[in-house]
């Protein structure tokens, strides 16, 4: 019951962190974002730095897609410009993971402190914002410590490992069960952030720890889907351009599962920085591969939502 009660209130803390410090930078940062959306996208390399830079600054490539819809719904963008934010929010986004990956849990209780203070001081101005961000800071650090504490003693439950090892002979498995999980917490980073405490406590090896990762970042695209109800068609294709390019990116990661543990196993010295750091890779080679076929991957997403 302990490990239960410890994990979920862990799992609630951490959503609720990613939350309140999503909220705080993006409160900072809404106009800034707005003006950034509407002016500086002029091309698809501008508008992959463009996404890169928001997602960065708002901490959330959900916030950034989301932003992204409303503006193609109020005919502010075009299709070409959004998969170009798109591309970039992809990877801004590995900034939050990277943050996670870090032994950070010191900070947890006087980020907290600091940021109550700034938010009661600070009210809606931008220093209240700030303590919102930082509170929310200090909230994720903190669940990750309660987490991998509630977490520790399951390295021993035969149930549990006998429900993993289900994942560790079918990499495609894991990659289903990584985009259910995202969809369900609506949060990739949190969801990277579970993969990096399993990896840890030593439950998933490292090779099923990033085909999981791979199912995080299709499971992300369910906030841009959620939002694209109701809208206009290039709303709807630009959530498709998000599944599209995330899909395509796993298939084209997905056989070379064994040979990107190998590489990335050698880029740090602990697991959840080699998770973080092939959740960066993939991000990156993925968005990277798509900006020089910015147009025909544009015309692909057409073919399958149609403009009428």
């Amino acid at each position: 019951m302990l490990v239960i009660t410890g994990t979920l209130a862990g799992l609630y803390l951490l959503l609720q962190g990613m939350q309140i410090m999503r909220s705080g930078l993006e409160n900072l940062s809404r106009e800034k974002m707005k003006r950034a959306l509407s002016t500086l996208t002029a091309t698809s390399v501008a508008a992959a730095i463009t996404g890169t830079l928001l997602t960065m600054l708002a901490q959330s490539s959900t916030a950034v897609s989301v932003l992204t819809i409303g503006f193609i719904n109020a005919g502010l963008l075009n299709l070409a410009q959004a998969v170009g934010i798109i591309l970039g929010a992809n990877v801004g986004t590995c900034i939050t993971v990277q943050l996670i990956s870090f032994d950070l849990f010191k900070l947890a209780l006087p980020a907290v402190a600091v940021g109550a203070v700034l938010c009661v001081l600070g009210g809606h101005r931008p220093t209240g914002q700030l303590g919102r961000s930082l509170f929310g800071f200090g909230l994720v650090f903190g669940s990750l410590w309660l987490i991998a504490t509630a977490l520790a003693p399951l390295r021993e439950a035969s149930w549990l490992n006998e429900i993993l090892s289900t994942l560790h002979g079918s990499p495609l498995r894991a990659v289903l069960a990584g985009t259910l999980v995202t969809a369900l917490l609506h949060s990739s980073a949190a969801a990277t952030g579970i993969v990096m405490l399993l990896s840890e406590q030593q439950l998933v090896s490292l090779p099923i720890a990033l085909a999981l990762v791979l199912g995080n970042n299709i499971g992300t695209c369910i906030t841009a889907i959620l939002a694209s109800f109701g809208g206009s068609r290039v709303g709807k294709q630009v959530a498709a351009a998000h599944v599209l390019l995330n899909v395509l990116g796993v298939i084209l990661f997905l056989p070379f599962i064994q040979p990107l543990a190998i590489l990335v196993g050698h880029s740090a010295d602990n697991l959840p920085r080699q998770v973080a750091n092939a959740h960066t890779l993939f991000n990156i080679i993925s968005s990277l591969v798509v900006l020089p076929l910015a147009r025909p991957f544009t015309r692909l997403v057409k073919l399958i939502v149609p403009d009428r």
